[in-house]
């Protein structure tokens, strides 16, 4: 598995055969270093945790572009299939989906997911967050947690499915902080390697460094890769 980060929260993943773009917030994006026709290349599925701008961002010029999949819930894959997108397929929280060389299973997020139209919010379903899932046992397990708070329900995705890696918003206001992404990791999971998003992207609205995270996973800091965009990440 290979992860590459392009800020706040886009990640490009290739496994199993399989190029997946989540979240693909490139253009306007302050933390990103590539543009989204690079990070795009080869590209055969677009995850989206849920409908807010700095998440969908260039998704329908993308899938557009690629032919690529569309993976979201069902309100956010509709509302872009009215926007040109063709290729999607919707699920929902604790739905499974099987494609060529991964499953994807839609996570609880405890947060909002809505786009703007004429100043008015249009309401995009629930968000979640996604677990990949290698077909065969050999390969990493991924948790995508999406942005949330922190819940319980993190504790029975990790009974349920066993991330090796955890992918996790640390930049707090919107999300969780680093003290409790640090709680999560350190309580509700055992992740061999975790990467933290969310941050260092708006200033003045998310934390400008992973430092609070750092400090509360303590003695599991060792376990934390703080990546900078553009950089890639080989498990």
């Amino acid at each position: 598995m290979k992860i590459a980060y392009h800020g706040h929260s886009a990640f490009r993943i290739e496994t199993g055969g399989a190029v997946i773009l989540v979240d693909p917030f490139f253009t306007g994006n302050p933390a990103a270093k590539s543009s989204w026709q690079e990070a795009s290349q080869g590209l055969t599925h677009l995850l989206l945790t849920h409908g807010h701008g700095d998440h969908v961002g260039d998704s329908v010029e993308i899938l557009k572009a690629t032919g690529a999949t569309l993976v979201s819930n069902f309100e956010v894959c509709s509302w872009l299939n009215g926007k040109g997108v063709e290729k999607y397929s919707p699920g929902n929280h604790g739905g499974r989906i099987g494609f060529d060389g991964f499953d994807v299973i839609f996570t609880n997020a405890w947060h909002s997911s809505s786009d703007m139209v004429a100043g008015q919010p249009v309401y995009l379903g629930n968000p979640s967050g996604f677990v990949i899932a290698p077909k065969k046992e050999q390969g990493n397990t991924l948790y995508i947690a999406g942005d949330t708070g922190i819940s319980y329900d993190m504790k029975l995705i990790n009974e349920l499915y066993r991330p090796d890696i955890g992918i996790l918003p640390i930049g707090d206001r919107f999300t969780m902080g680093g003290d409790q992404a640090a709680h999560a990791c350190r309580h509700f999971f055992d992740f061999k390697t975790v990467i933290p998003c969310h941050f260092a992207s708006f200033k003045g609205f998310v934390d400008d460094d992973a430092s609070k995270f750092l400090k509360a996973m303590g003695p599991d800091a060792g376990k934390v890769r703080v990546m900078a965009s553009g950089e890639t990440l080989t498990f």
